[in-house]
């Protein structure tokens, strides 16, 4: 396999879109899907992974100028929001991601970022990755999806005439969370993770 590591580039869009909607079918993310690439306020470090002119893999990382405005504020260190990681299924246990990482590392720490923060759902191997490559759980919430008449009639009221939700996603950040994930379907701990970076 001849693969190489690159600036995103607005050309690559398609794939990237493809490769991220592929890469998170048979995760907890599975039903968010992108139809155009983000673009970021903030200088941000975004890679392709290349392999035969296909995106095979991809990672952004939006950095802070001032401290606390993306990430979790810590101290005065400017943190870097992985806001996407992603590999091609055919491509998967390759090391594609670990060199998407090391390379948005060194980027990073040359715009002054101090440490790495990503949000991630409970599928275990991914969390994994996350601890295999360094970082370190720093707090979790629940995703609550409601998706039922029955889970929305108990949790939404519309205050707009004829108005009916029928599909809702919600936050829980109390402390009934065995509670709440046996009333609900599709409950996920949605866990953050932090990495420092060592100059």
């Amino acid at each position: 396999m001849f693969l190489y590591i690159r600036d995103y580039k607005s050309t690559d869009e398609t794939g990237w879109i493809q490769c991220r909607v592929l890469a998170f079918l048979d995760t907890a993310y599975f039903d968010n899907v992108l139809t155009k690439k983000e673009q970021y306020e903030n200088l941000a470090v975004e890679l392709v992974a290349i392999e035969n002119n296909q995106v095979v893999g991809l990672i952004d990382i939006e950095c802070e100028i001032q401290a606390g405005t993306i990430c979790s504020k810590k101290e005065n260190n400017l943190g870097g929001m992985v806001w996407h990681i992603a590999v091609h299924p055919d491509f998967r246990r390759t090391g594609i991601a670990y060199q998407l990482l090391c390379e948005a590392e060194n980027r990073v720490k040359k715009l002054g970022v101090n440490y790495l923060e990503a949000w991630t759902r409970d599928d275990d191997w991914v969390n994994n990755w996350y601890l295999k490559n360094s970082f370190e759980p720093k707090t979790s919430y629940l995703h609550v999806f409601l998706e039922s008449s029955k889970e929305i009639q108990k949790t939404l009221n519309s205050s707009v005439k004829d108005l009916h939700p029928v599909q809702a996603i919600a936050h829980y950040t109390g402390t009934e969370r065995e509670k709440l994930m046996s009333e609900y379907k599709r409950v996920h701990e949605c866990i953050c993770y932090q990495k420092e970076l060592l100059k």
